[in-house]
């Protein structure tokens, strides 16, 4: 089979870029040296960047995860046009395919299915999409955004004046313009490249799946730490629109913390959040299902499968028992009505719930391999 043409202008730019990176910095930090203004323009500029994508590009425009306020919105386009990874309009496009045919190595732009390779760059050399980007039909609400298109229409000129223009006038107010743009511009150009496209790539192959595996996408710590909190990616591929990857207080989620910390100062609003009931009935079904798969090959699985089946079904009617009298407990309180009867409830079918879940898990841990 032929494979399409290559797409010159971004096979040099990553290729130029990432030797430049290679060969250029030791030598200048050999010679010269970096101080520490340069260091911390590096950081800045790679959150500046990374967010903007994670944030921006990501959670607001390809899903509508919260709103956000229009001085924002234009920050996130200087800030994708600093990550250059395309315009909003073009890669919340590729994003949504993505989601709508994950895995279809026929219409997923960057399919997991391909290979680490094809996932994390590969799909970007070639014209593999080519005819796909004649009217952007799949993302006309942002045709509505005048920021977005604005950004599309001058997106060239923004990526010079922040990738070459912005790192040079920091370096010329530092003393000092050639390490600041080798530091802010080149090296963390490519550094925020490759962890960001780990999302398409490791983020589908390394990992567990507590959520579904009805796809590829898996939840992993460690690359939430190179990728803004982008990688608990199981969670994210079943519930997409929810403003935040990591849902526990300790996740590194540092996208989440920006977008609450907007919210808080009215920047943003409209956070969307997942019921937790469903978020724990989806994790619930997940564990049932690997369960079943432990004990397949024992002699007496149908046995096992069948106490699994009678447990999950007894831990199903405890937790949505829990939250239905959780969410009506909630509604007395917006109403400013006191039921003490209605509390005690609550805690009681927590308890009951808590205690089934403990049940669960032992009955599980004990045939785990």
């Amino acid at each position: 089979m032929k494979k399409p043409p290559i797409i010159w202008l971004n096979t040099l730019l990553f290729a130029i870029t990432f030797i430049g990176a290679v060969v250029l910095i030791p030598w200048r930090g050999f010679t010269h040296g970096f101080d520490g203004i340069e260091w911390i323009a590096f950081v800045v500029f790679a959150y500046a960047s990374g967010l903007s994508i994670t944030a921006g590009y990501h959670r607001l425009w390809s899903h509508k995860a919260y709103k956000a306020h229009a001085s924002v919105r234009f920050l996130y386009a200087l800030g994708g046009a600093l990550a250059l990874q395309n315009s909003a309009l073009h890669w919340c496009s590729d994003h949504r395919i993505h989601h709508k045919h994950v895995d279809n190595n026929d219409k997923d732009p960057y399919s997991a299915q391909m290979g680490f390779w094809y996932s994390h760059i590969g799909w970007m050399l070639r014209e593999y999409q080519a005819s796909r980007y004649s009217d952007y039909n799949n993302v006309r609400d942002l045709q509505n955004d005048r920021i977005v298109m604005w950004q599309h229409k001058h997106y060239l000129a923004l990526v010079i004046l922040m990738n070459i223009g912005l790192p040079a006038f920091i370096g010329w107010l530092n003393g000092d313009i050639l390490s600041m743009v080798l530091m802010a511009g080149l090296l963390r150009l490519v550094v925020v490249h490759h962890c960001t496209f780990f999302i398409n790539s490791l983020a589908h192959i390394w990992g567990k799946q507590p959520y579904t595996d009805k796809n590829s996408a898996r939840d992993n710590a460690f690359l939430a730490l190179l990728t803004y909190g982008e990688g608990y990616h199981n969670f994210h591929h079943i519930f997409e629109n929810d403003y935040r990857n990591g849902i526990k207080w300790w996740d590194y989620d540092p996208t989440k913390w920006l977008i609450k910390l907007m919210n808080w100062f009215g920047l943003a609003s409209d956070l969307r959040k997942v019921p937790q009931e469903r978020i724990e009935s989806a994790r619930l079904q997940m564990q049932l299902l690997q369960a079943q798969n432990q004990v397949a090959h024992l002699p007496n699985c149908d046995e096992i499968i069948e106490k699994f089946q009678a447990e999950y079904e007894l831990m199903k009617q405890h937790l949505v028992d829990y939250y239905q009298a959780k969410k009506s407990l909630l509604e007395a309180k917006r109403k400013q009505l006191t039921d003490h009867n209605l509390k005690q409830q609550v805690q009681l079918l927590r308890n009951q719930f808590l205690e089934q879940q403990r049940n669960w898990k032992s009955l599980t841990a004990a045939y785990a391999q």
